[in-house]
């Protein structure tokens, strides 16, 4: 008999894993899915049209709180974990709730999930969200198109709309984002990406996108999200860790994969971290990947008019994965803030309206600063409201994007943008002209 599955997900990994494995294996039956740190997506269905021939209805997906009890009512026999950027702790936590309800627990890795591509590929990943994976890919690719390739960005998935019309999507302006209504969190790592002309593929099923990205592509680069691990096979795995934040490449997952396999490791931030934290991640490295290249690096930060700064109460609007699930307390615009004088960072908290009230409540180590958490027409519409209410003379907005675009801000706005600066050798053009100058 098929064994009953139950896959626990955001929304990007678990999809993929049944996509590339589960999908047409008539070994397994998978019964659910379940949703967590991603806001609205449980209560739908993975849809027939993805689900394939042996799911005509699609299949449900519910709270994750729910998995004990779903556990019991399909008779599961393997839960299945698919999601990204949590504690070792909070994976066995997981894994007793599963096993107390009488179901195996599964993790699965590059053998079962990874698809081979027939061009180059060049993964960006990272220890935890927030080290710097965007800057650091959007660096690659300036140097790849340098060496004078054609390069093709696939990101990690963010599939938080109609899942059927988001099978397949290219980003090649920015009519495109808004062709598929993509959120402020889409927008963020598109946008960048599009500024310098590159193409970015994302969607729901990646062999498909991987076959139409590859036709126009002389080197993909993988995009990664959160601390997940690659889609696809990388030819050179380059992996970005945090020494704000030293001790977490070893304790979050699925982080210390990506840190393990690594063939490249950039420290980030060296110019913002203390010397401690910088060795702390050194010694890391050492310990469980001494084979892997360390590149150092800082990520500095350009303000669009420094001296709007300057004696103002400042409404600091920061990247929001970054601060909830990444559990960073601040962000580039904090450090920009205090830098270029302000004279207050104004606390958005007693503003907060709906869902951005119930952000603030999930995680309470997020101080006097607004995550632009933007997962759907909704919050977005909360987000505006929220900083429109919070009295200040000036938005400080670190986020990827120009949040003018997507918001009607009545306040003046002032972005903060960084950019990865390689610090001394080896450097990533070497590394990449090395690995694949010939290709």
């Amino acid at each position: 008999m098929a064994r009953r599955v139950i896959i626990m997900g955001a929304a990007g990994r678990d999809f993929h894993n049944f996509n590339v494995f589960f999908r047409d294996n008539p070994d397994y039956q998978v019964v659910a899915f379940t949703a967590t740190q991603i806001p609205n997506i449980e209560g739908r269905r993975y849809p027939p049209e993805l689900a394939g021939r042996l799911y005509p209805e699609g299949i449900p997906i519910y709270p994750e709180e729910e998995l004990p009890d779903l556990i019991r009512r399909y008779g599961v026999d393997e839960v299945v974990f698919a999601y990204s950027d949590v504690s070792h702790e909070y994976v066995m936590h997981r894994a007793s709730v599963a096993l107390a309800a009488g179901a195996d627990f599964r993790l699965m890795g590059f053998a079962s999930t990874m698809l081979k591509s027939n061009k180059p590929v060049v993964a960006v990943c990272a220890v935890r969200t927030g080290s710097g994976k965007s800057q650091t890919t959007r660096h690659v690719c300036d140097v790849l198109r340098k060496m004078g390739k054609k390069v093709v960005v696939v990101r990690h998935p963010m599939p938080y709309g109609d899942l059927t019309t988001q099978v397949i999507q290219r980003f090649a302006t920015y009519e495109d984002l808004d062709r598929y209504n993509c959120t402020i969190e889409e927008r963020e790592e598109y946008e960048p990406h599009l500024d310098r002309g590159n193409v970015v593929y994302a969607g729901v099923d990646y062999e498909r996108i991987l076959r139409q990205a590859e036709a126009e592509a002389d080197v993909v680069v993988w995009d990664g999200g959160n601390n997940d691990f690659p889609f696809f096979r990388p030819d050179l795995y380059i992996v970005v860790a945090d020494p704000h934040r030293p001790g977490h490449e070893t304790r979050y997952h699925p982080g210390e994969t990506n840190l393990r396999a690594a063939d490249v490791v950039v420290i980030n931030k060296i110019d913002t971290a203390t010397p401690e934290g910088v060795e702390g991640v050194r010694r890391s490295i050492r310990e469980v990947n001494p084979r892997a290249i360390v590149v150092d690096a800082a990520s500095p930060i350009f303000v669009e008019d420094p001296d709007a700064i300057r004696g103002k109460r400042v409404l600091v609007v920061e990247d929001g994965p970054t601060l909830t699930h990444g559990e960073m307390p601040y962000g580039a615009g904090v450090t920009a803030a205090r830098r270029f004088g302000a004279a207050e960072l104004v606390d958005p908290r007693p503003y907060a309206v709906g869902s951005i009230a119930e952000t603030f409540q999930k995680y309470p180590h997020i101080g006097p600063l607004l995550p632009a958490m933007g997962y759907g027409r909704e919050q977005i519409r909360e987000l505006e409201e929220t900083i429109n209410a919070t009295p200040c003379d000036l938005v400080l907005a670190a986020t990827p994007i120009d949040l003018r675009r997507v918001l009607k801000v009545r306040y003046p706005v002032d972005r903060v943008r960084y950019e990865l600066q390689v610090i001394g050798r080896p450097t990533l053009e070497e590394i990449l002209a090395q690995r694949l100058g010939g290709r």
